[in-house]
Formats: C-alpha cells, sequence, structure tokens
C-alpha cells in the first residue's frame, strides 16, 4: 500500500497518483415526509494503491456514498472525475465503461449471491457481459480466481447455499475480481461474518492488495480493522466528512469531537485499562436527514458547541496537520 503522509489538500486537476476525484458530491431521496439527505456535499481525493477507510454511525451514509461512487445510484449533484478526468455520470454507457474498472464487494454474503446460479456461473458472469476472453479462457480464469480467494475449483459446480458465510464472502472478493479491475468499493464486508472469521477476510483483502495493486474505499464500523487495513481515514457524520486523517495521525491526534467520541467507545484488550479510560460520551440523537441542522450537522450532541456551531457549517480544512471540520479546533 501506499504511503499516504500527504494529506487531501486541493491539488492540480491531473495528477498521476489520483484515482477518483469526488467534487462536491450529494445525494438525496424522495421520502413521504420530503428529501432525505443520505450525503452532503462530499469532496475527497481516492489515490491509486491506497485503501481509504470510510468510519460513521449507522446511518451515517457511509454505504449510500459507496453506491454513488459504483454509480450504483446517481449522485444528486457534484462530479465523480475518474482518472482526473473522465466524468463517469454523464451517459449509461460511461457507467458500464466504469464498471469494467471498479467492482463492489457487498455487505451480506448470504443475499448478495444469485441462489440459482452455481459458483461458476456467479464469477463468469462479469466475463461474459464485458465479453472477457472465450468460454474455455473463462472457465480456468473461474478455476484462477477460486484458488485465489483460498477456495479449490471443485466449488465451482457448487451452490452458494452449500457454503458458510466466509466462504461466500470469498466468492463475492472473486466475483468482483473476475474483470480485472482497478478499485473495489468494500462495503462492510465483514459485518455480517463471526469474528473468527472476520481476521481471514481482511488478510485475504489486505494480500490481494498487494499482489493486483488494488485500490479501496473500506467502509466500516470498527474503527480497529479500519486502523489496520486503512492508509487513510475519513470520518463521516449525518452524510458529511468532519475529519480526514492518515491512519496515525487520526489515532494519535484526534481533532473532531465527534471522531473522539467513536475512538473511546473501542474497547481496549486490557481489562484495566479499559475500566479506567475516559470515555467520550454524546447526549442526545442523531439530527435526522430529512431536516438536518443549519450550521454543524454534530452541534445538538457536541458538549463544546456555540452560537456560531448553530449557525454556520464549518468547512473541511486543514488544522494542526489534517483536515477537519469544526470551529473550535485551531489551525
Amino acid at each position: 500500500m501506499m504511503d499516504m503522509k500527504t494529506m487531501n489538500m486541493p491539488e492540480k486537476k491531473v495528477d498521476d497518483n489520483v484515482l477518483i476525484e469526488i467534487q462536491d458530491v450529494s445525494k438525496h431521496f424522495k421520502v413521504s415526509e420530503g428529501i432525505l439527505k443520505a450525503v452532503n456535499h462530499v469532496n475527497l481525493t481516492i489515490y491509486k494503491g491506497e485503501t481509504l477507510g470510510l468510519v460513521g454511525e449507522s446511518g451515517c451514509g457511509k454505504s449510500t456514498f459507496g453506491k454513488v461512487l459504483m454509480g450504483i445510484y446517481p449522485a444528486t449533484s457534484g462530479k465523480i472525475l475518474y482518472h482526473g478526468k473522465k466524468d463517469i455520470e454523464i451517459t449509461k454507457k460511461n457507467l458500464f465503461a466504469y464498471s469494467k474498472m471498479a467492482q463492489i464487494i457487498f455487505q451480506d454474503p448470504y443475499s448478495s449471491l444469485d441462489p440459482r446460479m452455481t459458483v461458476g456461473s456467479i464469477i463468469e458472469e462479469g466475463m461474459i457481459i464485458h465479453k472477457m476472453y472465450d468460454k474455455k479462457r473463462r472457465q480456468e480464469r473461474v478455476y484462477e480466481l477460486l484458488e485465489l480467494v483460498g477456495l479449490n475449483r471443485e466449488h465451482a459446480n457448487r451452490f452458494p447455499h452449500e457454503f458458510s458465510g466466509g466462504q461466500r464472502q470469498r466468492i463475492g472478493i472473486a466475483r468482483a475480481l473476475a474483470i480485472e479491475p482497478e478499485f473495489i468499493v468494500c462495503d462492510e464486508p465483514i459485518s455480517a461474518l463471526d469474528v473468527s472469521i472476520q481476521s481471514q477476510i481482511i488478510n485475504l483483502l489486505h494480500d490481494l492488495q498487494k499482489k493486483l495493486n488494488l485500490t479501496y474505499l473500506f467502509i466500516a464500523h470498527d474503527l480497529n480493522i479500519v486502523k489496520y487495513i486503512s492508509d487513510r481515514i475519513a470520518v463521516m457524520y449525518l452524510g458529511n466528512i468532519v475529519e480526514l486523517a492518515t491512519s496515525d495521525q487520526l489515532y494519535e491526534k484526534t481533532l473532531h469531537p465527534y471522531s473522539k467520541a467513536l475512538l473511546s467507545a473501542v474497547p481496549i484488550p486490557d481489562p484495566d485499562k479499559e475500566a479506567s479510560k475516559k470515555r467520550d460520551i454524546l447526549g442526545g440523537d442523531v439530527p435526522s436527514p430529512i431536516n438536518p441542522p443549519k450550521g454543524c450537522p454534530f452541534a445538538s450532541r457536541c458538549p463544546h458547541a456555540t452560537e456560531i456551531c448553530r449557525q454556520e457549517k464549518p468547512k473541511l480544512e486543514m488544522k494542526q496537520g489534517h483536515l477537519v471540520a469544526c470551529h473550535h479546533v485551531k489551525k
């Protein structure tokens, strides 16, 4: 993985290290109560070969953002540029071409695999759609991918219900790799798995990244896992990015009050340290994304909020070495 010590500062349009630029992207849904603002004006850069972790509470917009990046949901506004030049959301033709370069590993290995298809057919499907190889080579490729993810070629003729959750997720990974993408959205790929299996899948993803030079957006709520696998970490709250730093910076010098609260909730293996550690307990409820607050999205739960926080939304800007959106963090 790349050494991502250089932060996500505004850069020139042409940068060989940039894989994806997310420019002021929002995603809104029409619901019976009004407009649900799931993702709000997100600006991010994803670099080639890195793992960008995306963390936050359930319902903060993480998975929606990942699906917008994949083109599963069209963005309501903003642009997503691939290799700094190609707007992938202009036409269906662009999205089809982009799907050859970007794939997704879904959260639930049970519902994401068609139970009526054999494992071989599931993995081969993308190659057929993109007209890759002849039939014989596709069959060989299926076998290669099964072995690459820790299964064997005999599994190709079986159906998903014959496999455990961890094995099904390996099949999902093989499917994502089948058309040789550069970029993979990992949408909480281990949250539905037993703890004993989670580390195996994480290590597999890590090894595949090094072997195939992949770039990941890794969405999760387990901060220990995110720290292990990520080069940089973005913290999302109510559809907004509130802090962005390298993995080491975020854990060693946390700046945003919400990020501090998330990290304080991570258990420590040592019982004595766990019992004595200070926790940042958040009061109140997460505001409704249908009617988000006028100022800082975190103001209603923040112990440090003042009038400016309730009236003016802070910008995500460089303070003390990394990006944070908070009026009370000094530069």
